[in-house]
């Protein structure tokens, strides 16, 4: 396969970054580098500075391939302040532009670019250029769907809905910019068809593809270790920030009432505190803190069950399918894209209330041989659904399509070889 150069563009990006899909773009990026092609990544440190108010993470060595350019002022929080009223790289602008100028990329992918240019940043960059929605910002200031910080969106009432989450209202999202900036954008692809639906329900009337996150084929999988199990009882699995929106509200309490297996909850967040104190001196509720990777994954190989209890509207949810990676079965909520991921996999099982997650992780620990089956579906799906090379495939023929269309025959013959698996992913136009 010829060579082709990509550009990523995006607010956020390991190691300044807070969630899954700055993991999803950094294991893009590696992929396509693994498969010979030149990835350039923009990403914008002054928002992460200011959004998360800590001090800068150690940084990890790209491999080959890869070259991450970020983007840092001593404006500071001004910075990103600017982008999220004005809807333009108020600050950056110029260096993005000199960067892709200079690159002359045969395709320029689009993230979250919230804080790092908003919708002016679609007009920069030629070639093919895509858009990926990781989550639903297109639609929502909140980029959540999450209304005054409280519940299920169904209706706009964004000014005061920013105020209820502490932020001052947009700017631009009252006159026409997003509308005028979408035509410069060749596609646009949602994470799930869950997420592609919500976008039409709230107004987006471009057609969106979709295309999953997926993990590592078995031969490039992340390092990663096992030497036992990490924990001395049995114990369910919780991966996710702590915030409101993750559900644990409903899940801890009832471990007040199931002595038989302990809740281990990995991560961290502004919930943390009040999660701390609901759990109080329950010995069954542990929470671990932010895990690195050898840690996680041994966490997910031993568990009973991952417990996935979102009460938001997620566009995916990579912690499924690095639970079914370990073959560790999945206990999540009936919402969003969970069900479409459980259903597709027969990987889990799904609750809507506290009694029905009880009931579930009864059948599960008290059902060896039904934890294994279901285990055993989640890695065959991952590999059926959700592997690089399935997922990628589908990558390269939306891209292919648009070069096509576009007249770029170069691009278009480069990506006609297919990979030796010679599969693609759901590539599903609206």
């Amino acid at each position: 396969m010829t060579s082709l150069s990509f550009c990523m563009i995006t607010t956020f990006y390991p190691p300044y970054h807070f969630g899954g899909d700055a993991i999803g773009i950094q294991r893009l990026c590696h992929a396509l580098a693994r498969r010979g092609h030149r990835v350039t990544v923009i990403h914008d440190v002054d928002a992460w500075r200011a959004v998360s108010g800590a001090s800068d993470p150690p940084t990890v060595p790209e491999p080959a391939g890869v070259t991450v350019h970020r983007l840092e002022s001593g404006l500071r929080m001004l910075s990103p302040l600017l982008t999220q009223q004005i809807g333009r790289p108020v600050v950056h602008g110029r260096t993005i532009r000199r960067l892709l100028e200079e690159g002359d990329f045969d395709v320029v992918n689009f993230h979250n670019v919230s804080l790092v240019g908003g919708p002016g940043l679609l007009e920069y960059g030629s070639g093919v250029k895509l858009y990926m929605a990781h989550e639903h910002w297109l639609v929502c200031p909140s980029h959540v769907l999450w209304r005054y910080n409280r519940e299920l969106c169904d209706g706009r009432d964004c000014f005061r809905c920013a105020i209820a989450f502490h932020r001052p209202p947009q700017y631009w999202r009252y006159s026409h910019l997003l509308e005028s900036q979408l035509h410069h954008v060749d596609a646009f692809i949602a994470m799930s068809r869950f997420s592609r639906d919500k976008h039409r329900e709230f107004g987006f009337s471009r057609e969106m593809d979709v295309l999953p996150y997926f993990l590592p084929d078995e031969g490039d999988a992340e390092p990663g270790g096992d030497d036992g199990p990490p924990h001395t009882r049995p114990y369910f699995f919780f991966v996710g920030r702590l915030e409101a929106i993750k559900g644990l509200d409903d899940v801890i309490p009832i471990f007040r009432r199931y002595p038989n297996a302990d809740l281990l909850i990995a991560g961290e967040g502004t919930y943390g505190a009040h999660l701390r104190a609901l759990a109080g001196d329950a010995p069954n509720v542990r929470f671990l803190g932010r895990l690195g990777l050898d840690d996680l994954e041994r966490y997910y190989r031993h568990a009973l069950a991952l417990v996935v209890p979102s009460v938001c509207y997620e566009t995916f949810g990579i912690i499924i399918i690095e639970s079914f990676r370990h073959g560790t079965p999945v206990l999540a909520r009936r919402i969003g894209p969970f069900p479409e991921i459980i259903e597709q996999s027969g990987g889990g099982e799904m609750f809507e209330s506290p009694d029905e997650l009880l009931a579930a992780m009864q059948r599960l620990q008290n059902d060896e041989p039904r934890r294994r089956r279901l285990g055993l579906a989640g890695a065959a799906a991952l590999k059926t659904y959700w592997s690089e090379s399935v997922v990628l495939g589908g990558y390269f023929d939306i891209i292919r399509r648009v070069a096509l269309r576009k007249g770029m025959s170069r691009v278009a013959d480069a990506l006609t070889t297919l990979d030796p698996s010679g599969t693609h992913g759901e590539t599903t136009a609206s």
